[in-house]
């Protein structure tokens, strides 16, 4: 027996042995067999977050107490008027209250009219003529903004009046003039802390965007 016979020989045994092992690590189909369920290419986004929905408003909570009636009167004008935020709102008291309080020290309602209820603007009127009579006159400066916080809040849903109340303590030098120039009040080095509830209204939803002054206290 050649050479060749015999590699021949060694090589049909290779693959005979081959042939049964594989066939008993895979095991042998036989029978009908169910089609292979495709599988599903479509691609889906990943989410590497859980969404949470119906969760606290920070915008509310973070200045009025949780379920209280102020965070219902604010949750109740955002749903008025879904632009309305509080922090917004807030910041805009801020700049109010600067301009308004200076405007009423220098006895000028007209640049603040758009901006203060009628009561007000009466109030604020007869202290100007007061003074006027007396021959008062107050130089002040506004100095800053110790705190502002948001003192209540009110809705009417059959009207959509809102009222927000807000408390500030402010810094003012201010000083009171006579006829004749001399200080009869107040020192002009000297800063007074200021303080003040001031209540703004305004219809939600209104073309409108000023808030009115319509309530002054302490």
């Amino acid at each position: 027996m050649n050479s060749s016979l015999i590699q021949l020989l060694v090589l049909a045994g290779i693959a005979v042995f081959l042939i049964i092992k594989l066939r008993a690590v895979l095991g042998s189909r036989e029978g009908f067999e169910k089609p292979p369920v495709p599988v599903d290419s479509t691609v889906r986004p990943r989410r590497d977050f859980a969404v949470i929905e119906g969760g606290p408003d920070r915008d509310i909570i973070d200045h009025v107490p949780e379920g209280s009636p102020a965070a219902q009167a604010l949750a109740a004008m955002k749903g008025a008027e879904p632009s309305f935020t509080v922090g917004t709102f807030l910041s805009g008291a801020r700049g109010a209250y600067e301009m308004i309080l200076m405007a009423f020290d220098k006895g000028d309602l007209d640049s603040i009219r758009p901006f203060i209820g009628a009561d007000v603007e009466h109030s604020f009127a007869e202290a100007i003529e007061t003074r006027r009579e007396q021959g008062l006159t107050v130089e002040s400066k506004f100095v800053g903004l110790r705190e502002l916080a948001l003192h209540d809040a009110t809705f009417n849903p059959a009207t959509r009046e809102a009222e927000v109340s807000v408390r500030f303590v402010g810094e003012v030098n201010s000083v009171v003039k006579n006829t004749a120039g001399e200080i009869v009040e107040g020192k002009p080095n000297e800063i007074k802390r200021q303080r003040d509830v001031w209540t703004f209204a305004r219809k939600m939803g209104s073309s409108d965007p000023n808030w009115q002054l319509v309530a002054t206290g302490e």
